[in-house]
């Protein structure tokens, strides 16, 4: 089986135009479309962006020292 990738940007109305494929007419074709990870990840980090992060007592542990078998 052939592979052949493109990164192609939506139009308005959300179409997408393909253009100059490596096939041949009449060939039959599976297409699968996936979000570019790239735009994920900027979106992920906009969730982020402007937030407050505050620690409180950075220092302490997580959980009291007793709880930790290795120190006992």
């Amino acid at each position: 089986m052939k592979a052949h990738r493109l990164e192609i940007t939506l139009t308005e109305n959300g179409a997408l135009n393909l253009k100059d494929l490596p096939f041949q007419a009449g060939e039959s074709v599976e297409i699968i479309i996936l979000e570019n990870q790239s735009s994920q990840q900027q979106a992920n980090q906009r969730k982020l962006k402007g937030t407050i992060i505050q620690y409180e007592q950075p220092f302490e542990p997580a959980i009291p020292s007793e709880d930790w078998e290795a120190l006992q």
